[in-house]
């Protein structure tokens, strides 16, 4: 997983990529302990490459933040938590931990509804990348049905993101309805309704195709059928003369003919393992035979 589930900015729409220590942050700046912790983290991820010490620098600035400000966090402080998460994120799918994002994001934010719309992007982003949306499914859809949520700038995009990347691939087709409902912007739910329906409508076209066979490649393969079980006909019927006339045939002459093919067969590989099977076969119809010669009826027969 490493390289293939790390999230960068082009990817995210609106939300931030790796950090670096020369970017600006955009917020009013925080206590300096806490904005040299986020640095320092952006420079483990992007610069050193070294994603447990990023991880481990993240889990720093978020206990401070915590400890510090527990009575009410300030606009500042919320977007200094969202940005070590974001990073901290990173560093988890760096290190294919893709799997501890939810809970090791809920040890900051005890209630997922209340995750930042940027970090529940990413969180869509990166499950949907690994594909295992189902992991996200229920955070997600529970965040977009707070009401709190709904009046959100960002609301529509998670919502289109959902759609798109979680509930269409899973095939949710009802909770998929449901969503539609809570959609203020008009165009995006006619875009959601008529995708719902194009993705509906083609899973059942999938399934009528694996459960009802083509008449067009049944109707060439009928003729291929039709054939070979003649040639299974014809050759079980050989067969069924060539044993019938040998036991028509007398004792010596018999045993003859057997012996003769047998060298033919033993001088053209006398060590080959294919051969023992024909002299299993050879074998089974001497006692054929032996049964049938020691017959009483053919031996009235053979004597008159």
């Amino acid at each position: 997983m490493k390289n293939e589930v790390s999230l960068s900015a082009p990817g995210l729409r609106g939300s931030v990529g790796p950090l670096r220590s020369s970017e600006p942050v955009g917020l009013t700046p925080p206590p300096s302990l806490l904005q040299s912790l986020l640095e320092e983290a952006a420079d483990h991820l992007v610069v050193h490459r070294d994603f447990k010490a990023c991880l481990e620098t993240c889990q720093r600035g978020c206990e401070r933040l915590g400890s510090s400000l527990q009575a009410e966090e300030t606009e500042d402080s919320k977007d200094l938590k969202c940005f070590l998460c974001v990073v901290g994120i990173q560093a988890l799918a760096e290190m294919d931990r893709w799997r501890e994002v939810l809970s090791w994001l809920l040890q900051y934010y005890q209630i997922p509804e209340h995750l930042p719309p940027k970090i529940l992007e990413l969180c869509i982003l990166l499950y949907s990348r690994v594909k295992e949306p189902q992991a996200i499914l229920e955070v997600a859809s529970n965040w977009l049905r707070d009401p709190a949520n709904r009046d959100l700038p960002e609301y529509g995009a998670i919502f289109e993101l959902h759609l798109f990347r979680v509930l269409l691939p899973l095939h949710c087709w009802t909770d998929a309805e449901d969503m539609v409902g809570l959609c203020a912007e008009e165009d995006l739910r006619l875009a959601a309704s008529h995708a719902i329906h194009t993705a509906r409508q083609q899973q059942e076209e999938n399934f009528k195709e694996t459960k009802e066979p083509d008449p067009q490649k049944e109707s060439q393969r009928g003729p291929f059928c039709r054939k070979l079980l003649a040639l299974w006909k014809l050759l079980r019927w050989l067969l069924e003369s060539v044993v019938d006339h040998l036991l028509a045939l007398p004792l010596k002459k018999t045993l003859l003919i057997a012996l003769i093919f047998g060298l033919l067969v033993v001088r053209f590989d006398p060590a080959s393992p294919s051969s023992l099977p024909f002299f299993y076969k050879l074998a089974h119809v001497f006692y054929r035979i032996r049964g049938t010669i020691s017959s009483p009826c053919y031996l009235s027969s053979y004597n008159s």
